[in-house]
């Protein structure tokens, strides 16, 4: 009876969670409407002072693109219909991250999703109703009583320019998370999860702060780049100039993002990412790559560092980063902002571009950075240049020869956002084969397709935002993107017991399969830190089989590396620490891991033990002393 519940209960959960494996969560904006339309417009009335935010179609879309149809060829794919989230419920959004599934101080192998009010799909004003008409007034300047539209922050659901919106995994169901109540209207940047201590990180295009926000969404402190970054590369302190959003004012004006509030170029952050214990965010449009340390207690570690100076063919704001386990920094660029009155617009598209940059090893002592001054670039888009990019990029599965998702590849393909994706006069013949040409989405791509393969970008998948293709010339609709990808481990495998078989729990005999040796436990992510005692790494462990372990034995497998301690108890959801010495940097070795719980073991005699080799990759640089 127990091993039929314990089979039965994730399959039961499957068939309502929104988030799967490989699952691509992508922000745009929601579109509009004419309400009333159907009645028809006054003589002399322009369309466009009637077109309000449609509040009913998404700002936000969950793909299930575990299965593309066959191989690469530049062609649009079509999915699953997506699960929606409409802007009635959380406005415009643009950066959007997932948690780490951990419900109740238990993985659950099902996230959440977080997405982060943003202006960069526009700001629309309105005054009360004039005309009797039952719609509100547009205004393109700043105006007594004027509010936010709505549809822009769902202000009617709780929202604000500071929302950041949590849906659920399992439900859906969405809930305000948290709120930073400073921010007039420029809305956040991008954000971060850290899972080592279970915190988010959000930038704040208001002020130029980055806030440390809890996991039940509570504010607790900030780090001011302009003030405590810019002085470690011995860069004058900016600090924020107190610039606002002023909707009522006469100096607003909705098609010039200069009257928006946002904080000073040099202090502005937009995009961040958690990797290798340390807050990386890119800030300014002259894009710089900056890093501060994350403290063993979560706080930031007062240690900035200059990382990069961007080098692209434009100077455009770095809207977002991503990391993959092999240490490569992959960074995208989005379009200054140029709103549209008419909605056609909202960010300067074909200039944005991907990039690639990674560690120089061993370090060029003539560079004054320790990554490699000229980054790699992948083709985003077809249209002239391949540069397309909307400012969203992620890592994915990698996928078979058929499209099929593999998921022992965990980071081998790249998705990006983009505008007018399979846009091109020239190559229109080629293209119609492989679907509508005004796509607004996401292109999927293997990572090694670096220029100049993969030019122009045949050899990548599409995915419509919106599954409207009938729009070519908008521009900035599509926003971030963002993966659940759990990274599976090496399997782990019961102890034979003497004289046979296997200890409990016991499996249905359907699975696995006949001759596989079940798993029992997976490494979720490996986190590493410098400390005063040396390097540490911070395990994340997935009970697979459900035996509700929390002891770890480790012992190095390679002569003359050392880790300790030997053995820990750690409660559900906690990394376990492994303190490691006699290592090189960047050596990888192997780890032999027993998986149990330990009043199984209290009670004496033989127990059940999971055991697993564990290969880890120790960062390239040497912890100092």
């Amino acid at each position: 009876m127990a091993a039929g519940l314990w089979f039965a209960s994730p399959l039961h959960a499957q068939e309502t969670q929104i988030v799967q494996p490989g699952s691509m969560a992508v922000t745009g904006f929601s579109g509009t409407i004419i309400p009333g339309i159907e009645e028809g417009l006054p003589p002399g009335v322009d369309p466009v002072d009637e077109t309000f935010i449609d509040q009913d179609r998404a700002t936000l879309r969950v793909f299930d693109v575990s299965a593309l149809g066959g191989p690469a060829a530049g062609q649009l794919v079509f999915t699953p219909p997506p699960f929606e989230v409409p802007a009635g419920q959380i406005g415009q959004v643009f950066g959007v991250k997932y948690d780490d599934g951990i419900r109740d101080g238990v993985p659950s192998g099902v996230p959440n999703i977080y997405a982060a009010a943003s202006s960069l799909h526009g700001i629309r004003i309105v005054t009360p109703d004039e005309d009797a008409d039952g719609r509100p007034e547009r205004q393109r300047r700043g105006a007594e009583g004027a509010t936010f539209m709505e549809g822009q922050f769902a202000e009617e659901n709780g929202g604000s320019p500071g929302a950041i919106w949590k849906i659920d995994g399992i439900s859906g169901a969405v809930t305000l998370f948290a709120t930073i109540d400073t921010n007039s209207g420029p809305g956040i940047g991008n954000l971060a999860f850290d899972k080592a201590h279970r915190q988010f990180f959000a930038s704040d295009l208001d002020t130029g702060l980055i806030h440390r926000i809890g996991i039940d969404g509570a504010l607790i402190d900030t780090f001011d780049h302009g003030v405590a970054g810019r002085p470690a590369r011995g860069l004058a302190e900016a600090a924020d100039d107190g610039a606002v959003m002023d909707i009522e004012g006469a100096a607003f004006d909705s098609e010039d993002p200069d009257t928006w509030g946002y904080t000073q170029d040099e202090r502005r952050v937009w995009g961040v990412a958690v990797h290798g214990g340390r807050l990386y965010y890119a800030v300014g449009e002259k894009a710089e790559v900056w890093s501060i340390g994350i403290a063993r207690d979560g706080t930031f570690a007062g240690d900035p560092r200059w990382e990069l100076t961007v080098t692209a063919e434009e100077d455009d704001a770095v809207t977002d980063i991503a990391f993959d386990n092999r240490g490569f920094m992959y960074l995208a660029q989005r379009g200054k902002i140029e709103n549209r009155y008419d909605y056609s617009q909202f960010a300067d598209s074909g200039k944005g571009e991907v990039l690639r940059y990674w560690r120089e090893s061993p370090d060029d002592p003539a560079t004054e950075s320790i990554w490699v001054e000229a980054p790699e670039t992948y083709a985003v888009g077809f249209p002239e240049g391949h540069r397309q990019s909307a400012g969203g990029i992620d890592l994915q599965y990698g996928y078979d020869a058929q499209g099929n998702f593999n998921r022992n590849a965990c980071a081998d393909t790249l998705v990006k956002t983009g505008d007018r994706l399979r846009d091109n006069p020239a190559l229109a013949d080629r293209l119609a084969a492989g679907g509508p040409l005004a796509v607004h989405g996401v292109q999927i791509t293997s990572t090694s397709l670096v220029r100049p393969a993969n030019e122009p970008p045949f050899g990548s998948w599409f995915v419509d935002f919106d599954s409207f293709y009938e729009d070519p010339e908008v521009k900035g609709h599509v926003g971030d993107v963002e993966v659940w990808r759990p990274c599976d481990g090496r399997a782990g495998w019961y102890e034979d017991v003497p004289g046979g078989g296997f200890l409990p729990p016991f499996w249905p005999p359907e699975f696995p399969p006949p001759g596989n040796t079940p798993p029992c436990l997976d490494v979720e992510a490996v986190e590493y830190f410098c400390t005063p005692a040396g390097l540490e790494a911070d395990m994340y462990l997935r009970d697979v089989a459900g035996i509700g372990g929390d002891s770890l034995k480790a012992q190095s497998l390679a002569p003359g590396i050392g880790v300790s301690p030997l053995q820990q108890t750690q409660p559900a959801g906690a990394p376990y620490t492994l303190g490691i010495a006699g290592h090189l940097p960047g050596e990888a070795f192997d780890v032999g891991l027993c998986f149990y719980k330990q009043s199984d073991a209290d009670k004496g005699g033989y127990y059940p033990c999971c055991k697993v080799n564990v290969t880890l990759e120790t960062p390239p640089l040497a912890c100092e002393p």
